[in-house]
């Protein structure tokens, strides 16, 4: 079975070199014709990792046409690009494993069902869970969910190509909820950073991420998750994560937030991208349209619109008070 990466960000290329790490041949798909020839010359990726140094059965290309030849490809490129690249490759029926983690602008349309649209001879899975890129490309220990939409027969077919002794990945058959538990996230970790940058302290970070989690699983029962897939690796697991270190460029972009920061200034800045800053608005709107409580994800949206960050956190302390378990947040 052929494998490669698309996409050769910080992600993208953890990726490649966890499934190179047992000598697997791996195809890296990067749009800088530079980053291709340092790739595959120097065996690094200063720009986006620059903690790695990247195996030689690694080798990388700019051509998608060289992409399309393979079995299963790992899709990593920013969710908002995630459809245009995949219309430009080839047509032929593969596995294509999302790893991206956002909601289309726009449309509102999860990762899966833009791939669907874009490549519909391809079956669909959803790689996510709690891993930052330069732990895994370091070999620290990780565990995935690996959500299939072709069911059992999709994961006896990919999972041992993408497992490793450090790479542990978890059968779902919840494409859904895996997607929804990786956008939501990072928008609250955005919220977390914000509440590190203020200086508000431990206590309102712990509360700010129970009270994220209640509005990751509303958002997510509305739109057909299973409840359990978002107390997983992929949902609670992720969201610990990502709201509790800088490492996650989510939380980065959130702390700089509330340390008085000019949100415009951050987003255009930033060599990489917190998909956060992209979701915040289509969940808003997403959770207008059908009805649910998502205060911290709207207050995530009036920050990155300009909003004064102590402002709008006073607005968040004063709200109504109510019971914890109530269906509306």
């Amino acid at each position: 079975m052929t494998i490669g990466v698309l996409g050769a960000g910080a992600w993208g290329t953890a990726l490649a070199q966890m499934v190179a790490s047992d000598g697997t041949e791996v195809l890296l798909w990067a749009r800088e014709a530079d980053l291709v020839d340092e790739i595959n010359t120097r065996h690094s990726n200063d720009t986006y990792l620059p903690t790695a140094s990247l195996a030689p059965n690694i080798r990388a290309t700019d051509d998608l046409a060289d992409m399309a030849k393979l079995d299963v490809l790992l899709v990593v490129t920013p969710a908002q690009h995630m459809g245009t690249v995949l219309k430009a490759m080839p047509s032929h029926p593969r596995d294509l494993i999302l790893c991206s983690k956002g909601i289309e602008a726009g449309s509102g349309r999860l990762m899966n069902h833009v791939a669907k649209d874009v490549a519909p001879g391809s079956e669909i899975a959803v790689l996510s869970g709690p891993t930052f890129a330069h732990e895994v490309v370091a070999g620290l220990p990780a565990a995935v969910t690996l959500a299939c939409g072709g069911g059992e027969t999709q994961w006896d077919r990919i999972a041992p190509h993408i497992a490793r002794p450090t790479f542990r990945p978890y059968y779902s058959d919840d494409v859904t909820g895996a997607e929804i538990g990786g956008a939501v996230k990072n928008v609250l970790a955005i919220a977390c950073g914000v509440v590190d940058g203020l200086n508000l302290g431990q206590n309102a970070r712990a509360a700010l991420i129970a009270r994220g989690y209640a509005e990751m699983l509303r958002f997510g029962e509305a739109k057909g998750a299973k409840p359990e897939t978002l107390t997983g690796l992929c949902g609670l697991g992720d969201l610990v994560l990502t709201c509790s270190s800088t490492s996650s460029r989510n939380f980065s972009l959130g702390k700089a937030l509330g340390e008085g920061q000019d949100a415009k200034v951050l987003m255009s800045d930033r060599k990489t991208v917190a998909e956060g800053a992209h979701t915040a608005p289509v969940l808003v709107e997403l959770a207008a349209r059908h009805g649910i409580a998502m205060p911290i994800v709207t207050a995530v949206y009036d920050l990155l619109k300009g909003d004064d960050p102590g402002k709008v956190v006073k607005g968040i302390l004063a709200r109504p008070l109510k019971a914890e378990q109530e269906a509306a947040g």
